[in-house]
């Protein structure tokens, strides 16, 4: 049987249609996709060419923020109290770090790491925005900064920053005045601009660096810088400068607050000095003090909790919100009260036994003094402090006078001074009591209104302020902290006017004249409470010392300063201005559990006087 031909059965002609066939598909859908490839090309290229540049630049150009320099604050000779010191600080980007934990276990054999400042970071990752550099550490050693140089090497996303630290050259000295910057917390950063406080860390916490933020921190700049892939900045492309803070010239004179805080010695309390003729503060003391510096970069919980729970209580001002019983040193105001309204004349003379009481109560109402005074008029009263006549006086003069010529002096209200925290202390009222105690006002509480005591209270800086009023003959001023502004690049200062307030009305100025005159017989006679004041004294001090019970002690009862506890011991208070023909400067200070005002007080405030009137002053001081 013949064999078949296998090509003979093969359609060449079908084949070959079918590969063409084939091949055409094959050709329009490499069209097809190289169209499609074009057209995606073209799209990138052309299209979205801006978009994608812009991409690309932003990952190898970045606009960093530059903080700029916070300014400087000095007092009135020209003494520096708050500047900024070179600093570098440890900072990491976390994106660009593979291992964190890893990261931060070996930065932690390189520098000391506090878990407070773990805590920090951990929590300030999470308020950052992506690829940004995130504080780990200020105030770096120089011994620790070149240890994390050495190991840059396999520390990829660290970085060491230099920066300008805030530092207070006199430490506590200023401290309740000047106050410190802290780093910026979660709630201050949501009240805040963030473009104005961009690259910024700290911000003012207290006194005069909270009250002036606005002036001391000035404006950022920022700068376009080119970066590799590791985030290092290869070059700066371009730069906006940052607009300093403005420095402040305060009224302060440091060496008072120095003096003070010596004379002061072991004892808490304040002290405030002003210039009677324009209200500037020359000295504003809260004792014990502390260590601004210690709170710029954070405190460790243990050092915070040892200055919070100080039953000493450094971080209380007690010139601002210290609220004390004013006690004998309203004695003035209540007695130009007196004589302004008519109740009394310089002339009537009342008898003190030793001893007060109201008509229908037999309760006594004791005098410090257990014999009395006397026979004493209203000079004599306040010269030696007589209890029995301003019971007298008060009660004649009812609450409702009493509550509403003391305010007039400021009592009872904030005085607006240029720093936050300010108490308003209390002078209390009708109303202030069925208010806030729901009560009827009873005649006993007007006795212990009269002489300081009972619901009064004042701050050290009121009853500064208030004793200006009489200094002034009526004048009165908003105390103020700042002397004058220089704006960064000029040299001219901008001097703040003083601010006057609303005067207190007088019927007859020759009651001025009175009450001054027997304010200098309480350190000028020989029965002045302050007597021992005037010893070598080259001028005339007016004042009038006070005493201030911590305690209630009942009628049958006496008070022995020897037998009770230094934390229960009557305040110390003492309020002078000199000279007194002539007011240059105020001074109101209480000493806590000090005793008599006369000895413990009015001493601190003569060494004050004297450091400042008979010193030679610069040029314009």
């Amino acid at each position: 049987m013949a064999r078949l031909n296998p090509y003979a059965l093969k359609d060449h002609l079908r084949e070959s249609l079918l590969f063409n066939r084939h091949l055409l598909v094959a050709m329009v859908v490499g069209g097809i996709l190289l169209l499609v490839l074009i057209g995606k090309l073209a799209i990138l290229q052309i299209v979205q060419h801006d978009q994608y540049t812009t991409r690309s630049e932003k990952n190898r150009i970045r606009v960093q923020p530059i903080a700029p320099t916070r300014g400087l604050i000095y007092d009135r000779n020209g003494v520096l109290l708050a500047q900024n010191v070179p600093s570098f600080r440890l900072e990491l980007v976390p994106e660009r770090i593979e291992d964190l934990e890893q990261t931060l276990t070996t930065l932690e054999s390189l520098v000391s790491l506090t878990e407070e400042d773990i805590a920090r970071f951990r929590k300030s990752i999470t308020e950052a925005k992506a690829f940004a550099h995130v504080a780990l550490r200020f105030r770096l050693t120089e011994e620790e900064v070149a240890r994390v140089a050495v190991n840059r090497h396999r520390l990829p996303g660290v970085f060491i920053a230099a920066d300008l630290a805030r530092h207070y050259p006199l430490g506590e000295f200023a401290a309740h005045a000047v106050g410190y910057v802290g780093q910026i917390s979660l709630e201050e950063l949501q009240d805040l601009d963030t473009t104005d406080y961009a690259g910024t860390h700290h911000i003012g916490k207290v006194g005069i660096e909270k009250f002036y933020e606005n002036l001391l921190h000035g404006e950022p700049g920022s700068q376009k810088v080119e970066t590799n892939a590791q985030s290092r900045v290869l070059r700066v492309l371009d730069r906006t400068l940052p607009v300093p803070g403005a420095t402040l010239i305060l009224n302060l004179d440091i060496q008072l607050q120095q003096i003070a805080a010596q004379e002061f010695g072991d004892n808490n309390g304040a002290l405030v000095a002003l210039d009677p003729r324009n209200g500037a503060v020359l000295a504003l003391v809260s004792m014990p003090g502390y260590d601004p510096n210690l709170f710029v970069n954070g405190l460790d919980s243990k050092t915070y909790r040892q200055l919070s729970g100080s039953p000493e209580r450094p971080l209380f001002n007690r010139a601002l919100q210290g609220q004390y019983a004013p006690g004998s040193t309203v004695k003035p105001f209540i007695g130009l009260a007196g004589l302004e309204l008519g109740t009394v004349n310089g002339q009537q003379e009342l008898k003190c036994p030793g001893w007060y009481m109201l008509e229908g109560d037999d309760r006594r109402y004791r005098d410090w003094k257990k014999i009395g005074h006397g026979e004493v008029d209203l000079a004599q009263a306040i010269v030696e402090s007589c209890d029995v006549y301003f019971w007298d006086l008060s009660f004649t003069l009812g609450i409702d006078n009493l509550h509403s010529y003391l305010s007039e002096f400021g009592f009872g209200r904030k005085t607006g001074i240029d720093l936050v925290g300010e108490m308003a202390g209390l002078l209390p009222s009708r109303e202030w009591k069925r208010r806030a105690r729901h009560l009827p006002w009873f005649p006993g509480e007007t006795l212990n209104t009269g002489i300081g005591q009972g619901f009064t209270q004042a701050t050290a800086l009121q009853l500064a302020a208030a004793t200006v009023g009489i200094s002034e003959r009526g004048k009165r001023f908003q105390p103020l902290m700042v002397r004058a502004v220089q704006e960064p690049g000029d040299s001219a200062q901008f001097e703040i006017s003083p601010v006057t307030q609303t005067p207190v009305p007088i019927r007859d100025p020759q009651n001025w004249d009175y009450i001054i005159h027997a304010m200098e017989n309480v350190v000028h006679s020989l029965r002045g409470t302050a007597r021992r004041l005037s010893e070598n004294l080259p001028y005339r001090i007016a004042g009038k010392t006070g005493t201030a019970q911590v305690f209630g002690i009942k009628q049958d009862e006496e008070y022995d300063e020897e037998k009770i506890a230094k934390r229960l011991r009557d305040h110390a208070l003492f309020i002078a201005f000199a000279p007194a023909d002539n007011p240059q400067i105020v001074v109101a200070a209480i000493v806590e559990n000090g005793g008599h005002g006369g000895s413990v007080a009015a001493p601190i405030v003569r060494k004050i006087m004297d450091a400042y009137l008979l010193r030679t002053k610069p040029d314009g001081a």
